[in-house]
C-alpha cells in the first residue's frame, strides 16, 4: 500500500479522536447509567478490527479510492469535532445522565440525533476503502450497525426516560444518523 494511503489513515483517525482526548469532561456520578450499550462498543470494536484481516499492505487503492475516503474521513472529522462541542461536558463513554444533563439539539445534534456515530461510520468506510475489500468491508458495516443500534437504542431509551415529549418531538423530527435518507421509516423507529 503506498505511503499516501497509510498517512491519510493516520491523519484522519488522529483528526477523528483528538476532539475527544482534548475534551475537558468532569464526569459527575450519573444519575442514569445503562451498561448494555457497551455491547454495542463491544461490535463496533470489531467491526474495525475486521477491516484488518485482508492483505492490506499489498493493496494499491487507485485515485478514486484516496478521494472517497478523504471525503469520509473530512466528514468524520467534522462530525466529531462539532458534536463533541456540542456535548460539551455531557460527553462520556457510557450511556449516561446527570442531574444536569440537558437533551442536546443543537450543533450537528440538529440534523442527526447520534452525530458521533455517523462520524464513527465514516471513519469505517474511510478506512475500509483504503485498505479491505468488499467481502471484509460489507460485514464490518453490519457489524458496525449492529452495535450502533445498541446504544442508540439504550441512549434514546434512558433520554425519553428523562425528557418525555421533549424528546419524543425531537425523536419524531430528526432522524437518527443518516440525514435525509434517516427520515425514512425503516431507519427512525
Amino acid at each position: 500500500m503506498p505511503i499516501y494511503a497509510y498517512c491519510l489513515l493516520a491523519a484522519g483517525t488522529v483528526l477523528w479522536c483528538l476532539p475527544f482526548v482534548l475534551a475537558r469532561t468532569r464526569h459527575r456520578d450519573p444519575s442514569q447509567l445503562d451498561k448494555r450499550a457497551r455491547w454495542g462498543i463491544a461490535l463496533q470494536c470489531v467491526s474495525y478490527s475486521l477491516l484488518w484481516q485482508g492483505r492490506f499492505w499489498e493493496r494499491h487503492p487507485q485515485g478514486w479510492h484516496f478521494a472517497l475516503a478523504t471525503a469520509f474521513f473530512t466528514l468524520a472529522c467534522g462530525l466529531s469535532w462539532t458534536g463533541s462541542r456540542a456535548l460539551g461536558r455531557h460527553l462520556q463513554l457510557d450511556a449516561a445522565l446527570d442531574r444536569a444533563h440537558r437533551l442536546v439539539q443543537s450543533g450537528p445534534y440538529g440534523f442527526v440525533r447520534h452525530p458521533i456515530y455517523t462520524s464513527m461510520l465514516c471513519v469505517l468506510f474511510g478506512t475500509g476503502i483504503l485498505i479491505a475489500p468488499l467481502y471484509l468491508l460489507a460485514p464490518a458495516a453490519l457489524v458496525f450497525l449492529a452495535g450502533a443500534e445498541i446504544r442508540m437504542r439504550v441512549e434514546d431509551g434512558i433520554l425519553a426516560a428523562r425528557f418525555g415529549e421533549q424528546f419524543a418531538a425531537y425523536r419524531h423530527n430528526v432522524p437518527r444518523m443518516l440525514p435525509f435518507i434517516g427520515r425514512l421509516k425503516a431507519f427512525t423507529p
